[in-house]
């Protein structure tokens, strides 16, 4: 079993993602066991944002509005070993999450399929557009979107996403 961080080509995939409270990374661990890709979180400094939702958002509002996105604090693999990298986020505002977007930004000229998947409180708002405006090289992919709600029923359902990559 891959282990997260185990960046050894074992897999022409990777799974990249950034939670908030814990509901994205459950759905990264998840999709992963369907995938059997490599994976890795993103991370930020201690105290980047508030343990408070409402807070969150003001702060990546404010984020967004001056450009001053955060630096991950994680080291990130050669991007060119893999064909496939499935990113996965919170949505904020109906916006690709902060650390989500600086990871973007990272990508260079990987131009591979990058798919979003990523979780929402009820309402995604224009994620998926946001999201495909960030990707200058690669080939978006739509993505899957799911509530925290709809977790326990996931794996099915991220079996039926997965296999759009196959063919």
């Amino acid at each position: 079993m891959k282990r997260e961080g185990d960046f050894q080509m074992a897999s022409s995939t990777l799974i990249v993602d950034y939670s908030w409270s814990g509901t994205t990374a459950q759905m990264a661990v998840d999709l992963q066991q369907v995938t059997g890709a490599d994976k890795v979180n993103l991370t930020v400094a201690q105290g980047t944002f508030p343990p408070d939702m409402f807070a969150t958002a003001d702060v990546a509002s404010q984020q967004l509005s001056s450009g001053n996105l955060p630096t991950l604090t994680n080291g990130l693999p050669d991007f060119s070993h893999y064909q496939t990298l499935l990113v996965g986020g919170p949505v904020w505002s109906g916006k690709v999450a902060t650390p989500v977007r600086s990871f973007l930004q990272q990508l260079g000229a990987f131009r591979g399929l990058v798919a979003p998947f990523y979780t929402d409180a009820g309402n995604p708002g224009g994620y998926e557009d946001d999201f495909e405006q960030l990707i200058t090289q690669g080939t978006f992919v739509m993505g899957l979107g799911m509530t925290a709600g709809d977790l326990p029923r996931d794996q099915q359902v991220l079996r039926g996403w997965w296999r759009n990559f196959q063919n």
